[in-house]
C-alpha cells in the first residue's frame, strides 16, 4: 500500500513562492507522480505531472510559473510554484500512479493560500 506524505504548504504573498515536496512510501515503482489541487467549490483539477520517462504536463493556468520535479530514485515528487497569485489558493494533492496495475494513490493535501 502506497503512503504519501506531503509538505511545504503555506500562506504567500502574491509574487511569492512555495515548494511543495511529497515522498511515497511503499508500492514498486509509478508511472507518474503529481500534483492536484481543489478550490472551494470547484473540482479537482491537474495542475503537474511527471511521467517514468521523464515527460512533463502542466496545467495551462500554471505554465511558466510551476516547474515539477522528482528525486533520482523516484520517491519523492517536488513542485517549486512561483509568482504566486490569489487564483493559487488551493487544497494541494500529491497523486502517485504505479506502474503495471495502474492504481492511483492521494496523500491527504497541503493547503496553498495566496492573499495579502
Amino acid at each position: 500500500q502506497v503512503q504519501l506524505m506531503e509538505s511545504g504548504g503555506g500562506l504567500v504573498q502574491p509574487g511569492g513562492s512555495l515548494r511543495l515536496s511529497c515522498v511515497a512510501s511503499g508500492g514498486l515503482s509509478f508511472a507518474a507522480m503529481g500534483w492536484y489541487r481543489q478550490a472551494p467549490g470547484k473540482q479537482r483539477e491537474l495542475v503537474a505531472r511527471i511521467r517514468t520517462n521523464g515527460a512533463k504536463d502542466y496545467a495551462d493556468s500554471v505554465k511558466g510559473r510551476f516547474t515539477i520535479s522528482r528525486d533520482k530514485v523516484g520517491r519523492t515528487v517536488y513542485l517549486q510554484m512561483n509568482n504566486l497569485n490569489p487564483d493559487d489558493t488551493a487544497l494541494y494533492y500529491c497523486n502517485v500512479v504505479e506502474a503495471g496495475w495502474g492504481t492511483s494513490s492521494w496523500g491527504q493535501g497541503t493547503q496553498v493560500t495566496v492573499s495579502s
